[in-house]
């Protein structure tokens, strides 16, 4: 069994970090395909590598709730498994890369269509708790998983 079978995390903790994204995805939304907007698209793609790669526990998002948030709302009453939120945050990683790709090639259309995906994944889990990306892990794991 790896290391990181047992990791754990606060579903709070990736529900702020999405209202984070939001908030910078939303930015460049309003700023636009042209090189404001493409320079806010490439924070957010950088945002993302860390949770894809590790998981959502070593984001920025993360840290800024581990510091600012959990101190004063206290220890989750319960913690979930990081690996649906870590292919969430791969799915992110790919549509953010995806609308900087197309910004950078000229592709207006592409740039906006990818950056409110995000936006609207990252709505719902941050407003409504609701994680496409980890709703989709687990469809994929329950379709590929042998039962005992």
């Amino acid at each position: 069994m790896s290391r990181t079978a047992d990791i754990q995390i606060d579903p709070r903790g990736y529900r702020f970090g999405a209202l984070v994204t939001l908030a910078v995805v939303l930015a460049a939304l309003v700023v636009g395909a042209n090189a404001a907007g493409l320079l806010i698209m490439a924070v957010l793609t950088a945002m993302f590598v860390p949770g894809a790669t590790v998981g959502p526990q070593v984001t920025l998002q993360s840290w800024l709730f581990r510091t600012l948030v959990r101190p004063r709302i206290g220890r989750p009453s319960e913690t979930e498994s990081f690996r649906p939120p870590r292919f969430a945050q791969q799915m992110g990683l790919a549509m953010a890369a995806a609308g900087l790709i197309l910004g950078l090639a000229g592709a207006d259309v592409g740039f906006y269509v990818f950056a409110a995906l995000v936006a609207i994944a990252s709505f719902l889990n941050g407003v409504f708790g609701f994680c496409a990306g980890c709703e989709i892990y687990l469809m994929v794991k329950r379709a590929t998983t042998k039962a005992a």
